[in-house]
């Protein structure tokens, strides 16, 4: 059976590379985009080549940054101008296959299997790529070819910035074997230590390891680890369709000015819902539950959940049950360096809202009908043509 061709394409530094195309007399100097850059709390979020030299390192604090590179220019990010960029690179992507699998906002396989005809092997059609962002977009991109979609990601992290690596049936025991076991795909920090332990220290000791040691340390896990270091991975690229139903749906705010107060989290909240609950809207879906994700200021993690009796895409219904579980959950000791909040158990239908003797459905009826009206003018009008009042600055 012929091989497939993959390629992972990931933009380099790509939030810092968008910022500075806003500001390209700052190209030479090392510049680092950051949340609030006058809370040295805050952390980094991208940083360019120069900053790079320097050791400056993402999701460092500031202060640690500038420790190590006092020059360090620090800019704001800009959301909106890298969900345009983003956009943009999947255009540029489906001149080439309409098999496009994205993995995040800068970065996505290509099944490029059924193009070879029209623009060439892998490797051409993937430096014609390279030369189209870059001459298009005024950023760069580094390009992993190979035959499966983990050998493709390694190969995209492997030449950075602006490159392209092939990593193939001949040459990927060489190339890939070598490599850190921490560098493998869906290996993270703790199952990094639990590898390294038993003496797996690189991706090649994982082919060696035998499969009862692996399924005592990773369970089913481990197989699969060893599966794809062996290059078996088969999984196909898969292209979201807009009649898919996600999973769920989030928003949140990292590396921002620090929340100190349940009136700032509350705000923060009504914002989220907005954007989530609209999303509900655009396919007719609601939210069966909700989750709330916060990151305190010494970066311990905590995630809460509810399942709804009445599900929901009304936005201050939802950001109301999201921040009760916010409040039974977390009373403010320290500040929060940040927060989120999800759409879980999405439905395509809405669930019978049960009885009540004392008029709050007729209440939450009337809240629905006011959310409906606004998501109707907003898609008319635009996002920013009708807002809440607390949440105008």
């Amino acid at each position: 059976m012929k091989d497939r061709i993959i390629l992972h394409c990931d933009f380099n530094n790509f939030f810092a590379s968008v910022s500075l195309l806003q500001n390209p007399t700052l190209k030479e100097f090392p510049v680092a985009v950051c949340g609030d850059k006058e809370n040295r709390h805050g952390i980094i979020l991208a940083k360019n080549e120069v900053a790079k030299k320097f050791g400056v390192k993402t999701a460092e604090p500031i202060f640690e940054a500038k420790a190590k590179c006092p020059e360090l220019i620090t800019l704001p990010p800009l959301y909106n101008e890298y969900e345009k960029y983003s956009k943009m690179g999947f255009k540029i992507y489906e001149r080439y296959t309409d098999i496009i699998e994205p993995f995040s906002i800068d970065e996505c396989w290509l099944d490029v299997t059924g193009s070879t005809v029209l623009f060439g092997n892998g490797e051409e059609i993937a430096q014609k790529i390279r030369n189209d962002i870059k001459k298009e977009l005024g950023i760069t991109v580094s390009i992993g070819v190979s035959f499966n979609k983990v050998f493709a990601k390694l190969g995209s992290d492997m030449k950075k910035p602006d490159a392209v690596t092939v990593i193939s049936r001949e040459n990927f025991k060489e190339k890939i074997w070598p490599l850190p076991i921490r560098d493998m795909l869906f290996v993270g920090a703790k199952t990094c230590d639990k590898l390294k332990s038993s003496g797996i220290n690189t991706i090649g000791d994982l082919t060696l390891c035998d499969d009862s040691t692996l399924k005592r340390l990773l369970g089913k896990n481990g197989l699969d680890l060893k599966r794809n270091a062996l290059g078996e991975d088969n999984s196909p690229v898969v292209t979201p369709t807009e009649n898919d139903k996600p999973k769920s749906i989030g928003k949140s705010v990292t590396g921002a000015k620090d929340f100190y107060n349940n009136d700032e989290v509350w705000k923060a909240f009504l914002s989220f819902s907005e954007y989530i609950c609209d999303s509900l809207k655009q396919k007719n879906l609601y939210a069966g539950g909700v989750q709330v994700h916060i990151r305190t200021a010494a970066l311990s993690v905590k995630e809460f959940s509810h399942s709804f009796n009445d599900s929901t895409n009304c936005s201050l219904t939802f950001a109301k049950r999201g921040f009760e579980l916010f409040c039974r959950n977390y009373t403010f000791g320290e500040p929060l360096r940040s927060v989120g909040l999800r759409a879980i158990n999405i439905k395509d239908s809405k669930s019978a809202v049960q009885q009540d003797l004392f008029g709050e459905n007729e209440q939450y009826e009337e809240l629905e009908k006011i959310d409906d009206s606004v998501y109707e003018l907003r898609k008319k009008f635009g996002k920013n043509s009708i807002m809440r009042g607390s949440t105008v600055k």
